[in-house]
């Protein structure tokens, strides 16, 4: 038999402990580090394109 409880309140304590120990800074960069990692992976992803659609165009000439 599973003792729910016991589970429930290890996973809300551990929750709560981290929380506890983030600091604004952390989450700020990690709001900044996320946000550069989108828009860097966007810029690839039509670097990419451009790039597919040039290959395209110069092998069906």
């Amino acid at each position: 038999m599973e003792n729910t409880g016991t589970k429930a309140g290890t996973i809300g304590g551990t929750f709560l402990t981290v929380a506890a120990n983030i600091h604004n800074e952390d989450i700020l960069k990690t709001i900044v580090l996320a946000a550069i990692g989108a828009i860097v992976s966007f810029s690839v992803s039509l670097l990419m394109k451009l790039l597919i659609i040039k290959l395209r165009k110069n092998l069906g000439k």
